[in-house]
C-alpha cells in the first residue's frame, strides 16, 4: 500500500468543449514532443478539492464559465522520475496524488487568457481529443492520464465520431 503522505495533494481538470473535445495546453518553457497537458495544480491547506480545481483552472487558463460533469474516485498517484529536480521534489515529495475533475466549458473562447495570473503555465492551447492526451503528456504522468481518460470517456468525443 502506498504511503500517500509522501505525495503532494493536487487537482487536475479536464475541460470539455460542448462538442466533447478537450482543452489541451502546451507547457511554457518545455520542449516537445511531450509538452501538452491538462490544467493541474496544488491544493492549499484546508481548501475544498472542487474549489481548488476551479481556482487552478481560472489561474492557468482564465476560464471560469464551467459546469461540473464529474470527478475521479480516490487519489490517482504518480511518482517523479529519479532525475526530477523540480521544486516539488526539493520539498521532499515523492510524487503527486491527484483528484481529477471534468467540467464543460460554457463561455466564449475569448475567456481563455493564459497570462491571467502569475507566470503562465501554458504558451498555447487547442481543442483535442481525450484519447490522445496520454500520448502528449510526459511519460512519467502517462499512466495517470490513461486512468483519467478512461474515467471521463463517457463525456468525450472521438475522432471517428467527429469525422
Amino acid at each position: 500500500m502506498t504511503d500517500l503522505s509522501q505525495y503532494r495533494p493536487n487537482v487536475g481538470v479536464v475541460l470539455f468543449h460542448p462538442d466533447g473535445r478537450v482543452w489541451l495546453g502546451r507547457r511554457a518553457r518545455t520542449a516537445g514532443p511531450h509538452n501538452w497537458q491538462f490544467p493541474q495544480g496544488g491544493v492549499d491547506a484546508g481548501e475544498d478539492l472542487d474549489e481548488a480545481a476551479r481556482r487552478e483552472l481560472a489561474e492557468e487558463t482564465g476560464a471560469s464559465s464551467v459546469t461540473y460533469l464529474g470527478r475521479t474516485d480516490g487519489w490517482i498517484v504518480y511518482d517523479f522520475p529519479a532525475d526530477f529536480s523540480g521544486p516539488k521534489a526539493s520539498r521532499g515529495f515523492r510524487g503527486q496524488k491527484q483528484v481529477w475533475f471534468a467540467f464543460r466549458f460554457d463561455g466564449p473562447e475569448s475567456e481563455f487568457d493564459l497570462c491571467a495570473h502569475h507566470e503562465p503555465e501554458f504558451d498555447a492551447w487547442r481543442w483535442g481529443y481525450l484519447a490522445e492526451a496520454p500520448e502528449l503528456i510526459v511519460p512519467f504522468k502517462r499512466a495517470a492520464y490513461e486512468t483519467v481518460a478512461k474515467a471521463f470517456a463517457p463525456f468525450a468525443a472521438t475522432k471517428s465520431a467527429a469525422a
